[in-house]
């Protein structure tokens, strides 16, 4: 027994010795691939010259930043983060007592207005860089005593590169001019290269302690990350963000509307855009809804085997405005006649008033289509006509077949007061040049993942009825049938011209979200849009928005409605066809649309002669 006792192995230390070992192995093994790994990513050369160095196959000059402007403005480092070269950059901030700064900004005060003093005791004229540093030093030591700003030390560090001496020496010239266009002033680090390029490595040394006293104030103006990351888990290809050459894949289903607004010149490369969306959302089983002025849609539409409606005076398309939704919420189907009535009266004081009810430059109306007496005799109108067709607010009668223009125009004809003179306006929609389109019973039934609707052969005074009808058919459809939806109206700007079609789309993008609708709205006609009061609140409606290139004269209003900074106001109306900036909620980038060879040949509608 003593024996086995003697000779038995102890497990505890067998286990101790064990995970020692183990540790050794393991701590071997991580140096050896630190080791590997710093073999793996170390340039294979280095040298440092006066005024730039050479890494690797590469050539590179780190400056800093010395002189900065009176006053700072927020974003005015973004232009040097976005910068469309490869820059390495720090940003050094050290915290300064307050007590100190105060001392020192007495001590300086004292200074300058001993300075004053003498020069007018010397009959010198006065000096303005002298009395500017007084108020600016009384500021900030009232702002400090107060405790409503801090003080700070501040150096910004940047390394530029190139593929030759030629190459740097153009980045170097572009990144300076336009830092000196903002009264920011760069040098490079001379005979200092190797100690100004380990203070912009990440390893949080400062060699070059070049420094710059700024106030909380203006140090949060140099907050560096102005370029946003729009790639989501699930969502549709956009295109390239130009900041970091990450995909912006984004789902405006994810925002708090799905209403996106489009703006760009002719040209640029607006409906080619939206097209893109439309053929990738439908890919993910996304209804389309087109209104289409120019017949830019029908080949994408014929290729994915949607349903291209032509409405003309010779169509045999027939809409009828009097129809209504086939409601099951049973909220919905009590206000469905009282909805569709106040729909029609837009409609017919669109259709009344024609040029009349066209919005003025100051957003008003010249005169209204229709007085309060004539207003009341249509609404008393409207509800008779629906009566003789059995149609009243009990949901029951809904399905009854609905009455038509001509009814109305029959009602209108027979009545007292007013009805006989609204008649004869109407009667060009009857029995007059316009008739047939409008006037007849509606005889499309669509069951179609694309639907366009082409209004190009239309005449330029039916175009915005025709406009007002469709999306009124269109809403009618999302209210019975309350699938995932995008409505593409494209060319907008003729429906903002009037007062009447302006509110029914403002209403429409309002009420969207509640119907899994997402609307886009297309413009080229900026500052029309912008400048309506109606438009403008579609605008802010929207959680997406698309800016592509502008003329000159929109750039400054859509700078003001979009906040942007002055860079992005600089390349709004230099950039190339397909570039533009994608806002989407609070985050936007610059982006570059991108599509297939096969998704280019559905989309591209310029002539073959004139494409590149």
């Amino acid at each position: 027994m003593a024996l086995f006792q003697k000779n038995k192995i102890d497990p505890i230390a067998l286990a101790k010795e064990q995970s020692l070992r183990e540790q050794q192995e393991v701590q071997a093994a991580f140096q050896k691939g630190i080791t590997a790994l710093r073999d793996f990513v170390a340039p294979s050369s280095i040298e440092f010259s006066s005024s730039f160095f050479q890494i690797g196959t590469r050539y590179a000059r780190t400056y800093y930043v010395y002189g900065y402007p009176r006053q700072m403005y927020t974003g005015w480092l973004s232009g040097l983060v976005n910068i469309d070269e490869i820059m390495d950059m720090s940003i050094y901030i050290y915290p300064v007592d307050s007590q100190v700064v105060l001392n020192n900004l007495r001590k300086k005060v004292s200074q300058l207005e001993a300075g004053i003093q003498i020069d007018n005791e010397r009959g010198k004229v006065r000096d303005p860089a002298k009395e500017a540093a007084i108020t600016d030093a009384e500021e900030i030591r009232d702002k400090l005593q107060v405790g409503e700003e801090k003080f700070f030390r501040f150096g910004l560090y940047f390394t530029v590169y190139g593929f030759s001496k030629e190459e740097l020496d153009f980045v170097s010239n572009k990144v300076e001019s336009m830092l000196g266009q903002q009264l920011v002033f760069s040098k490079p680090a001379s005979s200092q290269q190797e100690q100004a390029f380990s203070s912009t490595i990440p390893q949080m040394t400062d060699y070059l302690q070049i420094r710059r006293n700024l106030s909380s104030g203006a140090l949060s103006t140099s907050f560096p990350f102005t370029s946003a990351d729009l790639t989501q888990e699930s969502g549709v290809l956009y295109g390239i963000n130009m900041h970091n050459s990450g995909l912006v894949i984004f789902d405006r289903f994810s925002l708090e509307n799905s209403n996106s607004v489009i703006f760009a010149k002719s040209g640029a490369g607006k409906s080619y855009t939206v097209k893109l969306e439309a053929l990738r959302s439908l890919m993910f089983g996304t209804e389309i809804m087109i209104i289409d002025p120019e017949n830019e849609y029908q080949k994408m539409c014929e290729a994915v085997g949607g349903a291209y409606i032509k409405l003309s005076l010779n169509s045999p398309t027939r809409l009828n405005p009097f129809d209504l939704p086939k409601v099951i919420d049973t909220d919905e189907a009590d206000t469905a006649l009282k909805s569709n009535l106040i729909t029609l009266h837009g409609l017919f004081r669109l259709m009344m008033g024609g040029a009349q009810n066209q919005i003025t430059g100051s957003g008003g109306l010249s005169q209204p289509a229709l007085n309060p007496v004539e207003e009341s005799d249509l609404d008393t109108a409207l509800i008779t006509t629906y009566e003789k067709a059995g149609i009243t607010n009990d949901p029951f009668t809904h399905n009854s077949e609905p009455p038509t223009i001509n009814d109305l125009y029959d009602t209108l004809l027979h009545m007292g007061g007013t009805g006989p003179q609204l008649a004869q306006r109407l009667r060009k929609y009857t029995t007059g040049t316009f008739a047939g389109i409008f006037s007849q019973k509606s005889n499309i039934e669509i069951n179609n993942p694309m639907v366009v609707f082409n209004i190009r052969d239309l005449e330029d005074e039916l175009r915005p009825v025709a406009m007002y009808i469709v999306l009124s058919f269109i809403w009618n459809r999302t209210k019975t049938d309350q699938k995932r939806r995008i409505l593409i109206v494209d060319e907008s700007w003729q429906l903002m011209k009037y007062d009447d079609s302006a509110n029914f789309l403002f209403s429409m993008a309002k009420r969207a979200r509640k119907y899994n609708l997402g609307i886009t709205t297309i413009s080229q006609d900026v500052e029309d849009f912008i400048e309506s009061r109606l438009g403008r609140a579609i605008v802010s409606n929207a959680s997406m928005q698309i800016l592509l290139k502008q003329s000159p004269a929109a750039v400054d209003l859509l700078a003001d409605v979009f906040k942007l900074t002055s860079e992005e106001k600089k390349r709004l109306s230099s950039f190339p066809i397909g570039q533009g900036l994608f806002f989407a909620g609070q985050n936007h980038v610059q982006i570059q649309i991108i599509a297939s060879p096969e998704e280019n040949e559905l989309i591209n509608t310029t002539p073959i002669n004139n494409r590149q």
